[in-house]
């Protein structure tokens, strides 16, 4: 029993070293990920205007990212894993980085297009990337808080990003430059710098971290093992048996609705708030609020699913919540009343995102990781090119954003229902 409590005490303090050191630097990386993957929201207010794109232009320029991101997400979470994470998280950075920057170039929709493509394949792999990575830290019993705790990265991206959003689109003029033109510049740089400081800071597994003590790397490594051990026998460990098994695909499935509301409110957001007659630094503050909230609805939430080791409950519940407060917004009227509604819709669908991605790290492992994951994540990202298309398409068609919002209210009651009939695997439910 006493060696027990050591082996748990060296655990425990190698997930504490493990969490300070690596989850701050993941969550800085993912909110520059985030916010330039999204800054075209911000920069629409008018970059829309001076190259004359319509809402459907625009719609479809938002989601053809998703197009070659999803094309080269399973290829890119395998070379991670043949690569090591350094090297390809590094790689993946810098390179988003620079056609983020290159988005100051637009001229026209055929080039938004072309840039919006780009970057989609530029970024490929990062976030699966990410969360395949932490498997390689925190045992499955840790996951939803630590998942939460790396993904609340991303409404703080629109905390930080919305204000200073709005303050670059009033730089217009400066050297030269529009201001949606200085946002994609200013907004770029980040990521090729900590790009480069990811191949002298991230350490691939437990076992090359020169922080741990010996013994605090063999009690960890020991225990992912043995968790590996045990979902290799659950026959999810190979890479046909991740692409194909049904429980798998319908995560995937799942995970699609819940995109669907993340990026169709993540685009359009700014415009939905802007068509207050709000200048665009108001637009900016006030479109911080609902990821505020939602930032911290994570974790808690995330924290909660650990503590009692249920999973599916706290997925659906705050994505029904999500479904019914987009349907309010629609019919919500004043500025007030529309942003209580948009901040309990953000709540809800971001409070669900650490509990979910729990369930396929539990389920994989090995070469099955990498392609699941990505496969998981490539399905739900047909969400991140139907949700900002189609939102502008109902747009366009009826002139008003009610239509639209009512499609992401459907979206994520759909998801919350599935969620509902998920059977959760046995040994994360017992892990806890």
């Amino acid at each position: 029993m006493e060696n027990k409590n050591a082996r748990d005490d060296l655990r425990a303090s190698a997930i504490g070293k493990a969490t300070a050191r690596l989850i701050p630097f993941l969550c800085l990386a993912y909110m520059v990920n985030f916010l330039d993957r999204v800054n075209i929201g911000f920069a629409a207010l008018s970059m829309n205007e001076d190259l004359g794109f319509s809402p459907a232009v625009f719609g479809f320029g938002a989601g053809i990212f998703f197009v070659g991101y999803i094309l080269f997400e399973i290829p890119s979470n395998l070379a991670l894993q043949r690569f090591g994470a350094r090297i390809w998280i590094a790689r993946i950075m810098i390179s988003w980085g620079i056609i983020a920057c290159a988005m100051s170039l637009v001229s026209g929709a055929t080039s938004f297009y072309v840039m919006r493509l780009l970057l989609g394949i530029a970024e490929a792999g990062f976030f699966p990337g990410i969360i395949l990575y932490l498997t390689f830290w925190f045992p499955a019993a840790e996951r939803a808080r630590i998942i939460a705790t790396f993904l609340a990265a991303v409404p703080l991206a629109t905390v930080v990003g919305g204000p200073l959003s709005g303050a670059l689109l009033e730089m217009h003029g400066g050297w030269g430059l529009k201001g949606w033109q200085w946002l994609f510049v200013v907004e770029g740089v980040p990521a090729i710098v900590l790009g480069l400081v990811a191949l002298k800071f991230l350490d691939d597994k437990p076992e090359d971290a020169r922080w741990l003590t010996p013994d605090e790397r063999q009690a960890l490594t020991a225990t992912l093992a043995a968790e590996a051990e045990a979902t290799h026998d659950l026959g999810y460990s190979g890479l046909g048996a991740a692409l194909t098994r049904p429980r798998v695909l319908a995560l995937g499935l799942l995970y699609f609705f819940m995109v669907v509301g993340l990026y169709g409110i993540g685009f359009w957001m700014p415009q939905v708030i802007g068509s207050f007659g709000l200048a665009p630094l108001q637009v900016g503050f006030l479109t911080a609020i609902p990821y505020l909230f939602a930032s911290v609805a994570m974790v808690i939430w995330g924290r909660r699913s650990d503590r009692t080791g249920e999973r599916r409950w706290h997925i659906v519940l705050p994505l029904l919540m999500a479904a019914a407060a987009f349907a309010w917004s629609a019919y919500s009227g004043p500025l007030l009343p529309t942003m209580i509604a948009l901040t309990l819709a953000t709540l809800g669908f971001y409070a669900a995102f650490g509990p979910f991605w729990s369930l396929p790290t539990a389920l994989l492992t090995g070469t099955g990781a990498a392609a699941g994951l990505a496969l998981v994540n490539s399905m739900g990202n047909l969400g991140g090119f139907a949700g900002p298309s189609i939102v502008g398409v109902l747009k366009e068609a009826t002139g008003s954003f009610s239509a639209a919002l009512l499609f992401l209210a459907g979206a994520l009651a759909l998801g919350g229902l599935m969620a509902l009939c998920f059977r959760e695997p046995r040994r994360q439910a017992d892990a806890g």
